[in-house]
């Protein structure tokens, strides 16, 4: 069993820590991630939501649309969205964040941005992506000057990739956080203390994933109705999803990982990623099995795992059998390692909208802002 080793009284203060002392902004609401983030916020110990914004919904009842959370609050939707707030977590579509800081960057104040769609998450040629740079003119100076913010609390105007188990150092200091895939965050979990290890310099890694509707977001699509997907599997995007970008880019930065690709062209210069996903019958959560070659053995690599992970609360190395209900509703990822001869399988499971999504957001803005790491995210898992 691991020790939780950052408790609030561990870390240094923070003038957040307590009730009301982060005050959040939620663009985009009605969908699943934004209903995940007002659930996990309105039950956290440092956190005042200012306003849930959605314009196709603006002044109903938050519970109108989430109807669970009936009798939890009275807060409406609003039509309009402001600056005034410490953290802004965007739970818009692919494609509708990007738009959105393009269209308000010079209004941003000195929030804090958590993005959790694709679109700041991936480098080009080795840079990291970043808001758009406007130019202001300074009265007092002879040339324009050039910032992305009107209140600029924060030089460093590029994305960190928000996944703590590979990157809570930078998150700790970073002005904007890209969250990462739901499908990235399992397989990575899964694959980092190997690429740490150099394990996957000359292997190819073969996995497999399944994961609920959820994943796919509320738009409906033939696939998403209850008559097709019940008592229904099926692949889809295979060897081609958008995710494995994101992973071979995570396991290519730890040094001794050397290159990975994210395809069996790649397989010549190093280890490949072939991902085959699949949509399940089932609501939430995702659940993946990777397979690779390894000599080392069932010890070597269970030591392994556990001193990478030694200090990261919510990802766990099981040594027994885990399966799904484990984990829906909580921030956790599981692993479970098992060997047969000279192959490995490593499993790992999350929920994709919480670990995968709302849950990293709002550990990513516990870290920002110097608090417990878990803070507001003891959450209770299903069981049965």
């Amino acid at each position: 069993m691991k020790e939780t080793k950052n408790k609030s009284s561990e870390l240094p203060d923070s003038p957040f820590r307590g009730p009301g002392g982060i005050r959040a902004g939620i663009i985009g609401g009605a969908g699943y991630t934004g209903g995940e983030m007002i659930r996990i916020l309105i039950n956290h110990p440092h956190v005042e939501i200012r306003f849930v914004h959605s314009k196709s919904n603006a002044g109903k009842f938050l519970h109108e649309i989430h109807e669970d959370l009936i009798g939890n609050t009275d807060q409406k939707f609003a039509a309009e969205w402001n600056s005034d707030v410490d953290v802004l977590f965007l739970c818009l579509g692919h494609g509708e964040a990007k738009k959105f800081l393009e269209e308000h960057a010079n209004n941003l104040g000195s929030a804090r941005i958590i993005d959790l769609s694709q679109d700041y998450r991936l480098h080009k040629d080795g840079v990291r992506p970043t808001l758009p740079v406007l130019t202001t003119a300074v009265s007092d100076a002879k040339s324009p000057v050039t910032h992305n913010r009107t209140s600029a609390s924060y030089n460093d105007s590029s994305f960190i990739y928000g996944l703590p188990e590979l990157n809570r150092e930078a998150i700790r200091s970073a002005s904007y956080i890209a969250n990462p895939g739901c499908f990235a965050t399992t397989i990575q979990l899964g694959l980092l203390p190997l690429a740490k290890a150099g394990l996957l310099r000359e292997t190819d890694v073969y996995t497999t994933g399944i994961t609920g509707s959820t994943g796919a977001g509320q738009g409906l699509s033939p696939t998403s109705h209850f008559s097709w997907r019940a008592n229904n599997i099926q692949a889809y995007k295979t060897l081609t999803h958008q995710h494995l970008k994101e992973i071979g880019q995570s396991l290519q930065q730890l040094e001794a990982a050397g290159n990975i690709g994210v395809s069996a062209k790649q397989s010549a210069a190093g280890g490949a990623i072939h991902f085959v996903p699949w949509r399940g019958d089932f609501t939430r959560g995702i659940f993946v099995t990777s397979q690779l070659r390894c000599d080392r053995t069932i010890e070597e690599l269970t030591a392994l795992y556990e001193d990478f992970y030694r200090d990261h609360p919510f990802t766990i190395l099981s040594r027994s059998a885990i399966s799904l209900k484990q984990v829906v509703n909580t921030n956790k990822c599981l692993i479970q390692l098992e060997q047969q001869g000279g192959q490995l399988v490593i499993h790992s499971a999350i929920d994709n909208l919480v670990k995968g999504a709302s849950g990293q957001a709002v550990q990513n803005m516990n870290l920002l802002f110097g608090l417990d790491e878990s803070a507001g995210l003891h959450l209770k898992a299903n069981a049965f």
